[in-house]
């Protein structure tokens, strides 16, 4: 077992939207995440600004270096970002490794990788990261001359050689995964054909979507009390209350400052969103910060493109966690707004009132329409067809007569895309 301490950098210069406290309390619970470490102490170090060269200042890094010896302490977490350059002085002045949130969260998804596509999407994840550490000077590793003669300087390095390797192997695992991407993509436009609309459950990391997913469909995914249990989306058919099938998906949970390279890699796993029908946002009602949480996953929401035409249902999960003497206030809260349900996953409290709502959503009234489409409208004609609302097709010597039966809302996104 590795020791592990877990310092959250509290820089007075940022302007984070979340309490320090509350972020060291996520950092701990990240560490825990990791099999083999045990956490033995964590802190928050307020500091005016970041110092280039170690982060802390020189009476902090002594201080804790001092602490970390008498802990026995083997790792050090950084929850923040660390320059390569800060890491290698750390180290090198603490005795110890040392992981900051970037690698801490790549390290997590690397132990809970288990099928094919997310062990592809964390190693190319990891590579980017790496790429970025190479900071290492060992001349000696140097091979011998380059240039003509005696005049030629150094040849490549051992830092330029690990740069080249880490670049070819980014290409092959890039070369993988576009494989994979193909592959979801026919079977996305195989799910397309069937009309059965797709809900895609979201959510902050430990929300309880795969409680929910399972006490929706029956299924056993892993759920734990654990961050980031889900890595690899599940999808399951199930019937609404209405007797309307849908399909379920579950998806890998957010977090605040996710690392950049795991937002790129696991792009393919988090357009499963984009595709949805309906989003339903799961939330940790329970959670002193869960408003921030939320706040988070709508940014995140965002910069993967997700259409603000795509309805979103807001579940206020963990309500058994709730103090008894907030549950009402909270219950008052949710029905007043539109679009929010408090309920419990783990004991099925207000789930009925939830899959009513889901049924509502795809039971809308729908009318019927003629569109007359050039032969250059391929692209909106192709779409109709897509989205299984044609009803009959005629074609004319100026294109198609296109009869259709849709909702407003697909009225609407068809709208915007003739807009486009």
């Amino acid at each position: 077992m590795t020791r592990a301490f877990v310092l959250h950098p509290d820089i007075r210069t940022d302007k984070a939207r979340r309490l320090p406290e509350h972020r060291l309390a996520e950092a701990v619970s990240l560490a825990a995440a990791l099999p083999g470490l045990v956490v033995t102490g964590a802190e928050v170090v307020r500091l005016p600004r970041a110092q280039p060269g170690k982060l802390f200042g020189s009476g902090k890094v002594e201080e804790l270096g001092a602490l970390f010896k008498s802990l026995d302490v083997g790792l050090v977490l950084v929850d923040g970002p660390v320059s390569p350059v800060q890491q290698r002085n750390l180290e090198k002045e603490w005795g110890v490794k040392l992981l900051d949130r970037t690698g801490l969260i790549l390290e997590i998804f690397a132990d809970r990788a288990r099928t094919r596509e997310g062990v592809l999407q964390v190693e190319l994840a990891a590579l980017s990261y790496q790429r970025t550490r190479l900071v290492r000077a060992w001349t000696h590793l140097e091979r011998q001359r380059g240039g003509f003669g005696f005049v030629g300087g150094p040849g490549e390095t051992q830092i330029e050689a690990d740069r080249r390797a880490i670049d070819e192997q980014v290409i092959r695992l890039k070369r993988q995964l576009d494989r994979v991407v193909k592959t979801r993509e026919l079977h996305r436009a195989a799910r397309r054909k069937v009309p059965f609309p797709i809900v895609a459950l979201v959510g902050y990391t430990n929300a309880g979507k795969s409680t929910l997913f399972n006490r929706m469909t029956g299924a056993e995914v892993l759920a734990k009390d654990m961050l980031f249990a889900t890595l690899d989306p599940t999808m399951r058919g199930i019937t609404l209350p209405t007797g309307r099938k849908i399909i379920l998906s579950d998806t890998v949970g957010f977090i605040s400052d996710l690392p950049t390279q795991l937002v790129a890699a696991f792009r393919a796993t988090l357009e499963e969103v984009l595709e949805a029908d309906l989003i339903v946002h799961v939330r940790d009602i329970s959670h002193p910060e869960t408003a921030e949480q939320a706040a988070d996953v709508h940014d995140i929401l965002q910069s993967l493109g997700v259409k603000g035409a795509t309805p979103v249902i807001e579940v206020w999960n963990k309500l058994d966690q709730v103090d008894p003497s907030a549950r009402e206030p909270l219950l008052t809260q949710a029905v007043a707004r539109e679009g929010v349900f408090a309920l419990s996953a783990l004991t099925g409290e207000g789930i009925d009132r939830f899959l009513q709502a889901v049924s509502v959503v795809f039971d809308e009234e729908k009318t019927d329409r003629r569109l007359v489409l050039g032969f250059a409208d391929g692209r909106r004609r192709a779409w109709l067809h897509q989205e299984g609302v044609v009803t009959a097709e005629t074609q004319t010597e100026a294109g198609w007569e296109v009869d259709v039966r849709w909702t407003a809302r697909q009225e609407k996104r068809y709208r915007d895309l003739t807009a486009a």
